[in-house]
């Protein structure tokens, strides 16, 4: 019995997903667990797998198209069977639905690949063919009316993938190779059986760059000087300004800016990193600035919540969301009850959070349920700057660089000291001026007496 392929779903307040890419065409024979696809979930890529052994068949959309949860999106059969017949999926997010005719039975040797369209040739022949410098009209296609597939460019180039001809490799690893324009067939995976992983599309990357005849990714470039470039939303551009438009046009912001003296809390994780085991990472001046904000929180719930239909609701931890900045967007990995957590396992597990966001490895999990952001771009060389609060969250902390400047002591005199800029942002639905005035005074005060996060 046909053993239906559905889109999965990863967030309980997901309605829909993305595809990617298809790793497999029609026809293609797969075992239980070997990657099918990857869809993308707002802002995360997850590889989609078969749920059982047999033979790829009644492909239901294509790369590009967004499908909503629980959808048959294809079929896993046994030799000889036909898909089953049913209607065309409807349309998602206003896009027009597309009529798709019942799927004829799947012989052994059927080659029509995922997301084919009228044309040359298939979306994924001609990412590998831009990637590698090559015009696909010199490729000889052997897909449905002569188009030219991925298998036909590879044949081309003399690239050939081991074993049953796909590439194994981590979302994370087609990813970095899609940005950077670069052929998973082409590389040798450091991973389980072969598998690409991101560190090996990395340094395939770095070769490229030094190599001045390496391959260049294919990006939009104007072909005549002055020419527009148009570049269509990613998935997750389009979340960001959905997700920030809605937060700018419903909740009232206000801000409180603050000129904090950083010199304890430099002290402190100059004195952690002392006491850490030999080899260890170092802790981060941001691991403790989220350890202080969660202590500031546990005396201002109000801030540490969401904003419901006419209700406030008040978590019982903090769980602090860290920007981090992407090539191609920004994402917010979430550190789960960071008050109950030292500086040290904190700094472990943001410096975790980061890497892998950067890779694109975070699980929908660790992007859930986060009740207060901080954002830092001093690093950035900002001084200061004003941050749109990531809802249903009432409250974002923008983080400035901290400067050396000339302050007066008791006596008058000036000294020089570590002060950073930080600027609260609140939704003034939930939060009144004196309320955030207090939580900024909370801060300033264990920022400068961290000492206090103790008692």
């Amino acid at each position: 019995m046909a053993k239906e392929v559905i889109m999965p779903k990863f967030g309980f307040t997901q309605e829909d997903s993305q595809i990617v890419e298809w790793f497999v065409k029609e026809g293609d024979t797969v075992e239980a667990g070997d990657p099918l696809l990857e869809v993308t979930t707002d802002k995360v890529n997850m590889e989609v797998e078969a749920p059982a052994a047999g033979i790829v068949g009644g492909i239901q959309a294509a790369a590009g198209d967004t499908v909503p949860v629980t959808q048959v999106i294809a079929y896993i059969l046994a030799p000889g069977e036909a898909p089953p017949v049913q209607a065309a999926p409807s349309a998602v997010a206003g896009a027009p639905a597309k009529a798709l005719s019942p799927a004829p039975p799947v012989p052994a040797e059927a080659s029509v690949a995922a997301g084919t369209i009228a044309g040359g040739a298939t979306p994924i022949a001609t990412r590998v063919a831009a990637a590698a410098g090559v015009d696909t009209t010199q490729v000889a296609g052997t897909g449905p009316g002569g188009r030219v597939t991925r298998k036909d460019v590879e044949d081309f180039l003399g690239h050939r993938s081991a074993g049953d001809g796909k590439v194994r490799a981590t979302p994370a690893a087609r990813r970095v190779a899609r940005e950077s324009g670069l052929d998973l067939a082409t590389m040798a995976g450091s991973g389980p059986h072969g598998r690409v992983q991101a560190n090996d599309v990395v340094l395939a990357r770095a070769a490229v760059v030094a190599t001045p005849a390496g391959i260049t990714p294919p990006v939009a470039v104007p072909s005549t000087p002055g020419e527009l470039v148009r570049v269509p939303f990613t998935t997750m551009r389009r979340t960001i300004a959905r997700t920030l438009q809605r937060s700018m046009q419903e909740a009232p912001h206000i801000t409180f800016q603050a000129d904090i003296d950083m010199t304890a809390l430099q002290g402190l994780v100059a004195k952690a990193n002392e006491l850490r085991p030999e080899g260890a990472e170092k802790v981060t001046l941001t691991a403790a600035l989220a350890r202080a904000v969660a202590w500031s929180l546990a005396r201002h719930p109000s801030l540490n919540s969401h904003l419901g239909e006419d209700e406030i609701i008040l978590w019982p931890v903090a769980n602090i969301g860290i920007a981090v900045a992407l090539d191609d967007g920004l994402i917010v990995p979430v550190v789960k009850d960071a008050g109950a957590k030292n500086i040290g396992r904190l700094s472990d597990e943001i410096r975790d959070l980061s890497k892998r966001a950067k890779q694109g490895k975070l699980k929908p999990e660790e992007l859930a349920e986060g009740t207060f952001t901080i954002s830092n771009l001093g690093m950035f060389g900002i001084d200061r700057f004003t941050a749109i609060i990531n809802p249903p969250q009432v409250g974002i902390l923008a983080v400035g660089r901290t400067n050396r400047v000339f302050v007066p002591d008791e006596q008058d005199r000036p000294m020089v000291r570590p002060l950073c800029t930080m600027t609260l942002s609140v939704d003034h639905r939930v939060i009144d001026g004196a309320i955030a005035a207090r939580f900024m005074g909370d801060l300033r005060d264990v920022v400068q007496n961290p000492e206090l996060m103790v008692l």
